[in-house]
Parts: structure tokens; C-alpha cells; sequence
């Protein structure tokens, strides 16, 4: 079986889904209410990413999986979700994009899936024309901000805060030059 990146399928959603739990549960824990990690419903996810597969918000939208293939089976152990940039502030929206989603299960971090997601989201950008691309970092994720650093991202400046159940979450921007 093969370890890499595709486009998601429908078949793919309530895979993806657990992943994006689990991982958020490490993430986010300590940082979000209690009540929102808990209140992750799955089939809802899941079937939001149905929806988004079907029905994208955009040609320029797509949704990659990692896949692993070492124990004999295919596994979606990561996944990301990109776009065109929805930042008002950007000098050329049309050809930048954003990496909305960067995921990898935690029980899967640190084998090359980030980057191999990292690459297919590269690939798919160009292809779609983008020449600058950024993502969003919250503060004080470190080992996101290194893997990012890694791979040619850096800040721009720019920071947003996202409010949750009162907890405000400051994210800074990260961006880059797809040579």
C-alpha cells in the first residue's frame, strides 16, 4: 500500500473527521473550554466535509489526505484544506492562497505526513495559478510554528483574534512565496 497525498473522497469524510477530533483534543486542550472539545460531534464534521467536497466554495478549494500505507492498509492519518485567501488585506487576492487547515493525527506526527501535505498543498496552489500563500498560527503552537518555519513560512505581520465560548485565541499569519 502507498504512503502519500491525494484528493479526498466522500469515502474519505468520517476517517478525516476522527482525525480532525483527536487531533484538536491535543491541540486545542487547555487552550479551548472543556465543552467545546467534548461537544466535537464527528458525524457532524463529517458531514460538513461531505458538503465541502461536493459542493466546494470555490474551484480554487480542495481537500488532500495523508495517507499511510505501512501497515498494510490505507490509513487517513492527516489532511488539509485549501482555498483562495479570504484576507481583505492581501495585496492580490486572486493569486493568493491560504492553507486553511493543516491536520495530522497525533499518533501519526513526526513521520513526514505534515510535509507531504505541505507539498501536495504547494503543488495544488500552483497549479490554481497562486504565487503567495499563508496560513494561520496561533500564538504559542510552537512545534507548528517550526514545521511552518521549515518549510519557508514566516510572519507577515498580521494577527487575528478568533473568539469560542469566551476564550479569545490571537493567531498570527504566516506567509510565503511559491517559487
Amino acid at each position: 500500500m502507498a504512503t502519500g497525498a491525494r484528493l479526498a473522497r466522500i469515502s474519505d469524510v468520517d476517517d478525516i473527521a476522527a482525525v480532525q477530533v483527536r487531533a484538536w483534543n491535543q491541540t486545542y486542550a487547555g487552550v479551548l473550554p472543556e465543552s467545546i472539545l467534548t461537544g466535537l460531534d464527528p458525524m457532524h464534521i463529517a458531514s460538513a466535509w461531505a458538503s465541502g467536497i461536493l459542493n466546494p466554495p470555490t474551484t480554487r478549494h480542495r481537500l488532500i489526505v495523508a495517507i499511510d500505507g505501512t501497515s498494510g492498509s490505507d490509513t487517513i492519518v492527516g489532511y488539509t484544506a485549501l482555498g483562495p485567501s479570504g484576507d481583505p488585506d492581501c495585496v492580490d487576492v486572486l493569486e493568493t492562497g491560504e492553507v486553511l487547515a493543516l491536520v495530522v493525527d497525533p499518533e501519526h506526527q513526526r513521520q513526514g505526513h505534515g510535509s507531504r501535505l505541505m507539498a501536495a498543498a504547494v503543488e495544488y496552489l500552483r497549479a490554481d495559478g497562486t504565487t503567495d500563500a499563508n496560513i494561520w498560527v496561533p500564538v504559542g503552537n510552537e512545534p507548528r510554528r517550526a514545521f511552518l518555519h521549515s518549510c519557508g513560512w514566516g510572519p507577515d505581520s498580521a494577527f487575528r483574534d478568533i473568539e469560542a465560548d469566551g476564550v479569545v485565541i490571537r493567531e498570527v499569519r504566516l506567509a510565503t512565496v511559491l517559487d
